[in-house]
């Protein structure tokens, strides 16, 4: 991955629990969404996971990049903390972006979630009370409700 700072004018710092692995990624997010799926769910312990979409190549690991724990390929996986278990990042989109898990993040990002996705396996003890829109599956698949 490819120095942020050479593709923004700002970059952001994340690190996990245990401040073993840190990364840099520029504040250039395309989108940002809590998603509710099970996998999300399960993965960070809570109702969703607020993540921000970045190109892969805007993150850098700075830090620790030996301690990472991959669950998942070259081009799909979740990289976690070793040491704490820390969910930092996804790869997705056949390696394409990263989801950044934005409560890794240092530094206040620009970008807000705008969307709850999946909401269709959210957890039935959690109550959204925002007015975000709110997809059964993914985004394409439209809002709940339509």
């Amino acid at each position: 991955m490819t120095n942020p700072e050479k593709t923004s004018g700002r970059t952001l710092a994340g690190k996990c629990g245990c401040r073993t692995v840190h990364y840099a990624v520029a504040d250039e997010f395309l989108y940002a969404a809590n998603c509710h799926c099970s996998d999300c769910r399960r993965t960070t312990g809570s109702a969703f996971k607020p993540f921000a979409g970045i190109e892969r190549d805007k993150l850098v690991v700075t830090e620790g990049g030996d301690n990472l724990m991959i669950f998942g390929d070259e081009n799909a996986h979740d990289a976690h903390c070793k040491a704490c278990g820390s969910l930092l990042y996804s790869l997705v989109r056949d390696g394409a972006f990263v989801h950044v898990a934005m409560g890794t993040l240092v530094d206040d990002p620009t970008i807000r979630p705008t969307k709850h996705i999946f909401v269709g396996s959210k957890a039935p003890w959690f109550t959204i009370t925002d007015d975000l829109p709110q997809y059964e599956e993914h985004v394409v698949a439209g809002p709940v409700g339509a």
